[in-house]
């Protein structure tokens, strides 16, 4: 964890922000990378092995819940995760008739997609930091980024995907009428050609970039406000048991990440009774301020608190993102339908 020492608290960002890269490196070979500067040397074809993986995962818990579901609906009232699903796919329906005007069967369930997909990639975000690089690391894995719309190889590989359907059904179904279109819009006169041209064409290009970007921009931004907040956390891990923590004390200045899991699975347990009843909200609060001020101070209790406020404040967040990537899919396409 880092510390009060700018050096390590700058190795400790940077250390979050690392990808698991696996390329060909020119001295040795197809390997993984040990540094960002290994990284670099690999070039554009190396691969983010953490990125690539949880986004993958993540896509395949989409569609084993989903087609569970699909298999045990009835015609009776759903209840439970059912009952969650089926207000979900009406959600994403009402939002794809408001917005596209075609006729298209595959759109919808590619804004249920997406709209899902994006959502789970944006909701690791609220696993806490340091819980899943540590359990990698006790794995002999040096680097593991978790969010994948942090990563912008995988926003920008979605908004690619996008930008490919849009032209398809652009030439699919406006056929000539798409390069008309380009050419022949705003001004429409042969002599201003050149000029539609490069205005449209700038425009198409501009649509996956801002779908892409966007979406990794926000992301990013929320995620380095949660390594901040963790090097809060994790600032008085040194100065004595009342004023640093009950962790300076048994692991010095240099705090386990063990001892920070622990700390994580003990204030779960403690929200996990509370919701089953067994204690009341009160004293839920109260145990939880006590768990974190011995573990790591004053300092690390204010961090503490503002991760549990920056998390619940995401929540919105990472689901205003998803919303926004699937709509904006949706208009294009929508677009690519359109006559003019």
């Amino acid at each position: 964890m880092a510390g009060d020492n700018p050096s390590s608290t700058t190795e400790y960002i940077q250390h979050h922000l690392q990808n698991l890269v696996f390329g060909n490196h020119p001295e040795h070979g197809w390997s993984f990378a040990h540094s960002s500067q290994e990284a670099a040397e690999m070039g554009f074809w190396a691969i983010h092995v953490d990125s690539m993986g949880w986004s993958i995962l993540l896509g395949l818990l989409f569609c084993f819940v989903f087609r569970r579901a699909a298999l045990r609906a009835t015609t009776r009232v759903p209840s439970g995760m059912l009952s969650f699903i089926e207000l979900l796919v009406e959600f994403v329906d009402g939002a794809v008739n408001d917005s596209f005007n075609g006729t298209n069967k595959m759109v919808a369930p590619l804004a249920l997609t997406i709209f899902v997909w994006v959502f789970l990639m944006n909701f690791m975000d609220l696993i806490p930091v340091d819980l899943i690089p540590t359990l990698m690391l006790l794995a002999g894995v040096h680097y593991q980024k978790v969010v994948p719309s942090t990563d912008p190889n995988i926003t920008m590989g979605m908004a690619l995907g996008v930008f490919v359907l849009m032209l398809y059904y652009s030439i699919k179904i406006k056929g000539f009428g798409f390069v008309k279109e380009l050419t022949m819009h705003p001004f429409n006169h042969f002599l201003f050609i050149p000029v539609n041209l490069f205005m449209e064409t700038v425009g198409l290009l501009a649509k996956p970039f801002s779908l892409g970007l966007r979406l990794f921009g926000n992301m990013y931004a929320g995620e380095m406000i949660f390594i901040l907040i963790a090097v809060m956390f994790s600032a008085g891990a040194g100065s004595g048991m009342i004023a640093g923590g009950l962790n300076a004390q048994l692991f010095g200045e240099e705090t386990s990440g063990l001892f920070w899991l622990l700390v994580f699975c003990l204030v779960s347990g403690i929200c996990w009774l509370n919701l089953r009843g067994v204690i009341t909200t009160g004293r839920t609060v109260l145990l939880c301020m006590v768990i974190m001020a011995l573990g790591g101070g004053v300092t690390s209790l204010g961090g503490g608190m503002m991760q549990w406020a920056w998390a619940a404040f995401h929540v919105l967040i990472i689901t205003l993102q998803a919303f926004i990537f699937m709509v904006l899919t949706v208009v294009y396409l929508g677009m690519a339908h359109e006559h003019h």
